[in-house]
């Protein structure tokens, strides 16, 4: 039997460093892959230098780097790109890069699908297969990175990287795939990696409350709660995972979080679904359900897509729901639409999903 070759994309620094160990090798080996790999862009391992011949040639005998790959391109007319990657058994997943003029975002996804059906999200329409491993994670952001490389594309904070920012706000639910988000995280947040700072990574949830009590203590990274609606009998209809994890146990988990970390401000996104959610009743049931939580509050346009109900709360409806919360001193973004001409804006990602009918494993 052929043994299995280990991708070493799914090791972080520590699963590295063993790794070497058992090779009867010094630990250090970790940090200049890693250097290799995440900071050079360089995946052939004749090329790596400083190692040995002789562990050079056991790499390439015993290990790989299988990143997602890259089908299709899409540019949108306000700059954003959409990145269409193929993974086993003809899954998609897509990946979302935005450019701004003082940062670039990429949006990554954590799973093949989501289960939370969430329903006015077109990747829950799409079902659920597998979660994603830690190196179809971090693989994202290595190729977008050697992409917009390629292109000459940076970002102007940070002149040697094209990406500054990275949100788990793609495809899935981050926090149902934990352990393997929160080891892509530290690969993110690694100095030999891509040293993105805490703040400069948001985790996204629905509200997997016992997932965000484990968070606190295992990752250092932005929290935001897909929240989308002030009282259980309207989240119930639009995040069913309420049902489980009804308003007051979230609340009192982002209280638990934020105390946890004085510095922490969870952001709550909030999509604006026309005579749904939208009203000044809900955005002051809104500012009383957040009472006493560092927040800040995205209002997100809904952006349509095919065989939705929804539509998209009026500019005048966005901007009144805006101007109660400001008043009461709550920090307030309406997000300015981006890539919905590609299907690229939040809440439409979908990729192509195969075996949708596999339960999901919280783990």
């Amino acid at each position: 039997m052929t043994k299995r070759m280990i991708n070493l994309l799914n090791l972080d620094q520590e699963d590295l460093a063993a790794f070497f160990t058992t090779l009867g090798e010094k630990s250090f080996r970790a940090t200049q892959v890693l250097q290799w790999i995440h900071q050079v862009g360089i995946t052939d391992f004749d090329k790596m230098t400083n190692l040995s011949k002789s562990l050079r040639q056991r790499l390439q005998l015993e290990t790989c780097l299988a990143f997602p790959t890259l089908v299709n391109q899409q540019i949108s007319q306000d700059g954003t790109y959409k990145w269409l990657l193929q993974l086993d058994n003809n899954n998609y997943i897509e990946t979302v890069f935005i450019p701004e003029d003082d940062r670039g975002t990429l949006c990554i996804s954590s799973q093949i699908g989501c289960a939370l059906e969430c329903s006015f999200c077109a990747t829950g329409k799409q079902g659920f297969n597998r979660n994603l491993t830690v190196g179809e994670i971090i693989g994202q952001l290595w190729l977008a990175e050697q992409t917009l490389r390629q292109e000459e594309i940076f970002c102007q904070t940070n002149p040697n990287r094209a990406i500054s920012n990275v949100v788990l706000m793609g495809m899935g639910e981050p926090l149902a795939n934990f352990n393997n988000v929160v080891k892509a995280v530290k690969l993110m947040q690694n100095d030999f990696c891509y040293g993105l700072s805490w703040r400069r990574v948001t985790i996204s949830t629905a509200g997997i409350v016992p997932a965000i009590s484990r968070l606190k203590t295992q990752c250092s990274a932005n929290l935001a709660i897909s929240l989308h609606a002030p009282n259980d009998e309207l989240r119930n209809q639009l995040v069913p995972i309420n049902k489980k994890y009804p308003l007051n146990q979230l609340m009192a988990a982002c209280r638990d979080y934020v105390n946890h970390d004085a510095r922490c401000r969870i952001t709550f996104e909030y999509v604006m679904l026309k005579e749904v959610n939208d009203t000044p009743a809900h955005a002051r049931a809104l500012l009383k359900l957040l009472r006493g939580i560092p927040a800040k509050i995205n209002l997100i346009p809904f952006n349509p897509f095919a065989g939705s109900t929804y539509q998209r709360s009026t500019p005048e409806a966005i901007e009144q729901f805006r101007d109660i919360l400001m008043q009461a001193d709550v920090l307030t973004v309406t997000r300015k639409t981006r890539g919905d001409d590609i299907d690229a804006a939040c809440g439409q990602l979908a990729g192509k999903i195969q075996n949708r009918r596999q339960p999901m494993i919280f783990i």
